[in-house]
Parts: structure tokens; sequence; C-alpha cells
């Protein structure tokens, strides 16, 4: 007789993974961007933390095993796109695996940013498995007074 493990919560978690992949967009601030239905392209999405701060927001990414420079940043027409590869060792193969959940493939981000991001100015930097893109904000122009002439 053999044993086999149960794993009561396994369906939903399959579940869960299904609904994660689903392909909405990443918005910021904006409305649903119907265009990123066509874009299913990603093997994998890493987590991410968006935090908005007083001068710009922090774009916070997880992306262990990924050389920074294998990372590819890209802002088109108030669109920030992240794109990356994370690959498995040639040596490693899945036969003698009992279990693997360490993805891997291409992944890809997309950020609608909102008006007040300034991005010419936007920066990254990676550092042990960690991507931090920083979107500075626009100098806010001070209202002025416009007197009316009689």
């Amino acid at each position: 007789m053999s044993l086999v493990s149960y794993e009561p919560w396994s369906l939903l978690d399959k579940f869960q993974r299904q609904l994660n992949n689903l392909a909405y967009s990443d918005e910021l601030f904006t409305h649903y961007d119907s265009d990123s239905l066509n874009m299913l392209t990603s093997g994998w999405r890493p987590a991410v933390d968006i935090r908005e701060e007083k001068n710009r927001f922090l774009i916070v990414a997880d992306v262990p095993g990924i050389n920074p420079k294998d990372i590819e940043i890209t802002m088109e027409n108030g669109v920030l796109t992240v794109k990356g590869e994370r690959h498995l060792d040639a040596e490693d193969s899945n036969e003698n695996y009992k279990r693997v959940e360490r993805m891997n493939g291409t992944f890809y981000r997309r950020f609608s940013l909102p008006d007040t991001a300034d991005g010419e100015r936007i920066e990254a930097t990676g550092s042990n498995g960690v991507l931090e893109i920083t979107i500075p904000k626009h100098e806010k122009v001070l209202p002025r007074r416009i007197e009316v002439k009689s």
C-alpha cells in the first residue's frame, strides 16, 4: 500500500494562480487599458509594490535570479514597460524534482503613469534581486491670480 499525500487547499491554490495570471493591465491611476489584453506574453509576473511619495512614485519589483542588465525598461506615451527573462540552469532538469514552484521564462509588466509623472527623469536600480524604479513627479506650478482689467 502506498501513501498519497492529500493537499485539500491545492485546488484553491491552483485557482488563485490562474486568477493572478489573467491579463489585466498594471495601472497606477488610470482607467482599464484594453490594449493589455493582447499582451499575454508573460511566462510569470514578478511581485510589484507601488508607492506614491510627496515628490515621486516608487515601483519595487522582486526579480530574484535576474541580472539587472538583462531587464529592459522603456517609457512611451505615458506607459512604463518592464521586460526581462529568468533562465533555469542548463544542468537542471525536471525529471528529479518532486515539486517546482519557482517560475522562469519571460516577464512583461506595463504601468500607465499619471500626468504628474515626469517620464524624462525615470531612474532604475537593481540589487539583491530587487528592482527599484523611481519616477519623479513634475514640479507643481503655483496658481497665480490674474487681474481683470476694466
